[in-house]
């Protein structure tokens, strides 16, 4: 049966990579006889705008070309919706293809996935700002420390990777202080002077940094980790250990899992698969089964 396949392509992403080979990607997603809708903004709100439009004229797959914040757009269009994510991963860090089982090490491994592979539905992470904005996130959300760090990744242009990460986290350890957090699991309510709080719904950020190694998309539940107030010397011995998951055993690392979770504090910021959510309070909630996710056969 023909399909009709919406390609979402950032042709920013890989240093502008994604640009220069969207002409192959769109020609091999065409090999097969579906029917393609190519879908290029000038901005993320511009692509948004016409994803949606392509949306309202029936898609049955969207594939995303580019970086996580690429997937992060189609999936705030696609999730809960009977319309599959296809993924041809093109950026810095690719968290969601690593994430999800899509291939990384090739546009042609990747495009022969979306032709020939299957379905599976994972769980998404949905998050509520106190204005009523709501996005969906498919790995970790992030405030304090961490998307102190991440919204300073986010603005430099140079270097590329994992890199850019550990330049931006001894730039914001020079003036960071804990945090007093509201922290709501279920109900039951408690606070804590936290570095940072990341609550996943995968495993990992920035290129592979296993914050919540323990984090299941599979399970309904969110796994909210978190670093009780440590001295900066100790901050800096320990975050570099999430690229492992090894932080896991500091004794001021603590873990709860839960299906619906409220945080809460004075100035704070939250950030989800690496784009800006919006300030605190906000409410995360697992949505099981709630996107379709074309994975290799």
């Amino acid at each position: 049966m023909t399909r009709r396949i919406g390609v979402l392509v950032n042709p920013t992403s890989g240093r502008g990579r994604a640009g220069r080979v969207a002409p192959d990607i769109l020609r091999g997603l065409a090999s097969r006889g579906d029917r393609i809708v190519s879908i290029q903004g000038v901005d993320a709100e511009d692509a948004a705008e016409r994803l949606a439009e392509a949306m309202g004229e029936g898609l049955d797959v969207v594939v995303a070309v580019g970086g996580d914040g690429t997937v992060h757009l189609a999936l705030q269009a696609v999730g809960g919706t009977d319309t599959a994510l296809g993924i041809v991963p093109l950026g810095t860090g690719n968290d969601a293809a690593r994430e999800l089982g899509v291939p990384r090490g090739s546009t042609s491994e990747a495009v022969a996935a979306i032709l020939a592979g299957r379905t599976r539905t994972f769980d998404t992470g949905v998050v509520e700002t106190a204005d009523g904005q709501v996005r969906r996130f498919l790995c970790v959300l992030s405030t304090g420390f961490d998307a102190h760090v991440t919204q300073r990744a986010n603005e430099m242009s140079r270097p590329s990777g994992n890199a850019r990460y550990v330049l931006a986290m001894l730039a914001e350890l020079r003036a960071f202080s804990p945090i007093t957090y509201q922290m709501e699991v279920d109900g039951q309510v408690s606070t804590s002077d936290a570095m940072f709080i990341s609550v996943g719904n995968g495993r990992s950020y920035g290129g592979g940094m296993m914050v919540c190694p323990n984090a299941d998309t599979h399970d309904g539940l969110m796994t909210m980790v978190w670093i009780d107030e440590i001295s900066r010397p100790e901050l800096l011995r320990t975050f570099p250990k999430v690229y492992s998951g090894s932080h896991m055993d500091h004794p001021k690392v603590s873990e709860r899992t839960g299906r619906v979770i409220r945080l809460s504090a004075v100035d704070q910021v939250a950030f989800a698969d690496g784009e800006h959510v919006g300030p605190l309070p906000i409410t995360i909630r697992s949505e099981a089964d709630s996107v379709a996710v074309i994975v290799p056969r």
